[in-house]
């Protein structure tokens, strides 16, 4: 007799899908990543992976969200603690920018990762930048201010620099617009 699936199990099995496919994308490339590389790493068969998945891009937004989405608490921790307000902005531009970067850097196809979130995951990538802006104006005060400094933070990622470079970068930034 085959015991009845609970939430647990449902929970279970994505988060080992979404771990499993977190690893095939860095690993392999989006491109490259097939759904049954997704489920041979999550030790599950591929109509298994549908039960909880529609497609890849569906995988891929789950991916993203989970890169992402443990980070907010933190950042807004950050925001709220004592200290300058270069210190505070330093502090949620490290969580936020600094480290998935670093994470996504380590990676053989994090490059092509971060790409492929503008292309696959428009609505997830403008509900990061939406938050991102809250956390800046958070700081700053002021709206436009925190919009020139995330076009600014854009522009300073644009060639992918390593992470002590990219640190440096933010640091100049952070205390220009914090003075």
């Amino acid at each position: 007799m085959s015991r009845k699936r609970t939430a647990a199990d449902d929970v279970a099995r994505r988060a080992a899908i979404v771990a499993a496919a977190r690893w095939c994308f860095l690993h392999f490339g989006y491109e490259k990543t097939s759904l049954e590389d997704i489920a041979k790493r999550a030790s599950i068969s591929r109509p298994l992976l549908y039960l909880t998945f529609k497609n890849k891009e569906q995988i891929f937004g789950a991916v993203f969200e989970e890169v992402f989405e443990p980070r907010y608490p933190r950042a807004e921790r950050a925001i709220a603690a004592a200290g300058s307000k270069a210190e505070r902005l330093m502090a949620a531009c490290e969580i936020l920018v600094i480290e998935p970067l670093t994470e996504l850097a380590a990676s053989p196809m994090g490059a092509e990762f971060l790409e492929a979130c503008n292309a696959l995951a428009p609505e997830i990538e403008g509900a990061y930048r939406k938050r991102v802006l809250r956390s800046v104006q958070g700081v700053l005060g002021d709206k436009a201010l925190a919009e020139v400094f995330l076009l600014a933070l854009d522009g300073l990622l644009a060639d992918m620099p390593a992470v002590a470079t990219l640190r440096r970068r933010v640091q100049v930034l952070v205390d220009r617009f914090a003075a």
